[in-house]
């Protein structure tokens, strides 16, 4: 059903991009636990946003790795 609806947004919305699934849902569970419940669906909309700012394809990947690495920064410091 997951990969169903995931695939059936993607057309809605005219996607046509790869992106990994998988760090996004990372994305969401990482910024709910290190910063709190709320920040998942925030985090995830602003590196959406700003990787269709920076033009898609590449950007979602280096936008979701820095971000990520961000998260990781603050768990360990």
């Amino acid at each position: 059903m997951f990969d169903e609806w995931v695939d059936e947004l993607c057309v809605a919305l005219g996607i046509r991009d790869d992106f990994d699934v998988d760090a996004v849902l990372e994305l969401a569970r990482d910024s709910a636990h290190e910063i709190e419940r709320r920040a998942a669906p925030v985090t995830t909309f602003l590196v959406g946003l700003a990787a269709g700012r920076a033009g898609g394809g590449d950007a979602v990947s280096d936008t979701l790795a820095t971000v990520l690495s961000l998260l990781r920064q603050r768990a360990s410091g």
